[in-house]
């Protein structure tokens, strides 16, 4: 995937991992939009998730990360709008995988699960790796 604008949200969980995903993107030249929230303070991840799945339909941005606690209730939350393929990485693999077989436009990572160094290194796989489409595109069009 070769983007050019990313749309990036994080709840209280993530707000620090967040932070460290922008400069290296931003290091890569890639326009971030960054939904918040930027404080330590109780918020609700379902409100963030929304956010970045609303710059993806309308088209300001070509895809989202999304940074909680575990990464599971951004997955779902984002899950939640046709649009959106949000996958959960734990790792370089699985953040390859998500974009080359379900075409993933929305990558969900756990602050908690995963340190920075891994974070950032599914941040890098996710952005580099292409859909390869032939029976995989037959599959994603069945959730579309």
């Amino acid at each position: 995937m070769t983007v050019k604008t990313i749309a990036i949200a994080a709840d209280h969980g993530g707000v620090e991992l967040k932070s460290a995903i922008i400069s290296a993107l931003k290091d890569r030249g890639i326009e971030v939009f960054d939904f918040g929230t930027n404080g330590s303070e109780s918020v609700d991840y379902p409100d963030y998730a929304q956010a970045v799945a609303k710059s993806i339909i309308d088209g300001q941005s070509e895809a989202g990360i999304l940074v909680c606690g575990s990464g599971i209730g951004m997955s779902i939350a984002a899950n939640r709008f046709p649009e959106v393929r949000a996958a959960l990485a734990h790792d370089r693999l699985s953040a390859e995988l998500c974009r080359q077989h379900n075409n993933a436009n929305v990558l969900c990572l756990g602050a908690r699960i995963v340190g920075d160094a891994k974070a950032l290194d599914c941040v890098d796989a996710f952005i580099s790796t292409e859909f390869e489409g032939g029976r995989h595109a037959l599959r994603v069009a069945k959730m579309s």
